[in-house]
Order: structure tokens, then C-alpha cells, then sequence
């Protein structure tokens, strides 16, 4: 993905007129078909990326590298899924980066999995947790499907009983009770180490505070993320009719050894 030229096992995203985009794995010998034609694969290895082509009726194509952003959109799923508004705050707040070790626990279809995948690079890896047989079946097709399911180690069970990782970099919870398992995450995150979580009610998010302090945790921050994107027609410069506005609260933590009995920090409150 980061040669100059398109090659053979390369995403690439087709953009087309009228909003049509199209991310696909290139290979020899294959073809895109699209209600605005059909595209050889063929064709489009060697070109340099951003080229333009033309279908088999004229139609005229961009050939992109795919942003993560697009790639997380295109993402088949069968449950909500984190926005991208929120996901790239997540990666930022746990300072997700190459070669680090994250726990994910509920993979649901995968898209923040693939946002950690892509972020930890070849030498990071991604250990994900999922209850249910068909979401974790589900996650896997579309990580392989974006070619970083390499990255990834599936575990096909509930959290309850722990993690098997020790020492990792971050650990994020997507689980609607996050609050129960707030002893195992202090188990499994290495000293300072990084917590973060999503959900829905104010209920949910005041049991997580409780529990973050009961456990050790501190710098806690709670907050929500609103985006209001604009048209971008220079005359007709305003607001769209429609904004991304709240899906859900965002808690991140940090795990703190402490020592002594005064160390308000260590105990989970955060000093004023």
C-alpha cells in the first residue's frame, strides 16, 4: 500500500461520479463490475495511484489508496459500530500506535478492530475477545477482507474470566456492562497502561467511574464526540441539513500502581 504504483493484492478504492465508491482487493485476472460498467483488474496494475480509467461504456474512474476513514465506512456489519468520529479519538486517547499490544473485548463486526490493526503496524498486534460465534465470524471476514487479519488474534469467549495477555499497551472495552470486568482489565494492562470504553447510558457510565476508582484507575475523562460536516460549493458555503452528533459516551483511564495511603491520585481520584 505504500508503493507508488498499483500492484497485485492491493485495497484500492474506485471513485466514480454521483458518490459511487468501491474498495476492493486487486487481483490478476478478476474484473469490477458496477451498474457503471465493468473495470479489469488487469488494467489497473502498473497505473499510479490516483489514476483515471474508463469502464468497458466510458465511464470515468478514480483509482485511490483507501483512507482508513473509507475503509472503516465500507465495513459490512450486522450491530452498530463505532463512527469514525469517535474511533479516531479512541486511537489518539489510548495512544495506539506501532507495535503496540491492545486488547479489544466485544469485536462485534470488527471496525474498530481494523482501526487498531492498521494503526499498530506489522510489529504490534491486536488481541480481540467476542461472546458470539457469528459477530466474531463476521469480524474475521472483514479483516481478512482488508488484509490485516494477520495482526489479529480471534478468542471466542467471554471476558469473565479474564484475559490471557499481560503487560498490554491499552485495553478498550466495547460491552454494554464494562463496569463488571474492571478487575480483569487492571490484570491484563501493564502499569500506566491505557483504558478506554464506550456506552450508551449515563446510568452505565456512573457504574464505570465507580468501578475505575474501586480498581486503581485515574485521569479519567468522560466525553462525548459531535462533527458537523459543510458543503463545500464556495457559493453555497453552509452547514449540511444533517450532523453526526452523539452515539455514545467515550471513558478513558489510566492503570496506577500506588504506594501509600495518601496517594489520592493512585486511588482514582483525580486531583483538582
Amino acid at each position: 500500500m505504500g508503493n507508488e504504483y498499483i500492484e497485485a493484492g492491493d485495497l484500492a478504492e474506485i471513485v466514480g461520479r454521483s458518490h459511487f465508491h468501491h474498495i476492493v482487493k486487486i487481483e490478476e485476472g478478476k474484473e469490477i463490475q458496477s451498474h457503471k460498467g465493468i473495470l479489469k483488474m488487469d488494467n489497473l496494475i502498473g497505473l499510479r495511484w490516483g489514476s483515471i480509467v474508463k469502464s468497458h461504456n466510458g465511464n470515468t474512474f478514480f483509482v485511490l489508496q483507501p483512507a482508513l476513514n473509507d475503509i472503516l465506512k465500507d465495513t459490512p456489519r450486522n450491530t452498530q459500530i463505532l463512527y469514525p468520529k469517535d474511533i479516531g479519538f479512541v486511537l489518539l486517547s489510548l495512544s495506539i500506535g506501532p507495535g503496540k499490544k491492545i486488547i479489544e473485548a466485544g469485536t462485534g463486526s470488527g471496525a474498530l478492530t481494523t482501526a487498531f490493526a492498521y494503526s499498530v503496524g506489522a510489529t504490534g498486534h491486536v488481541y480481540t475477545y467476542e461472546a458470539r460465534e457469528e459477530m466474531q465470524n463476521v469480524a474475521i471476514k472483514n479483516l481478512k477482507m482488508n488484509l490485516l487479519d494477520d495482526r489479529v488474534t480471534f478468542k471466542l469467549r467471554n471476558v469473565e474470566d479474564g484475559f490471557d495477555e499481560k503487560n498490554v499497551d491499552a485495553l478498550f472495552l466495547d460491552l454494554p456492562n464494562s463496569y463488571d470486568y474492571i478487575r480483569q482489565v487492571k490484570t491484563a494492562l501493564k502499569p500506566g497502561g491505557f483504558f478506554g470504553s464506550i456506552l450508551p447510558t449515563t446510568g452505565q457510565v456512573e457504574k464505570l467511574l465507580r468501578a475505575l476508582k474501586a480498581n486503581g484507575f485515574s485521569f479519567t475523562e468522560v466525553c462525548e464526540i459531535l462533527i458537523r460536516y459543510y458543503r463545500t460549493d464556495p457559493d453555497r458555503f453552509r452547514p449540511v441539513d444533517r450532523m453526526v452528533g452523539h452515539t455514545g459516551y467515550l471513558i478513558f483511564s489510566r492503570s496506577i500502581d500506588y504506594y501509600g495511603e495518601n496517594d489520592d491520585v493512585g486511588k482514582g481520584n483525580d486531583p483538582e
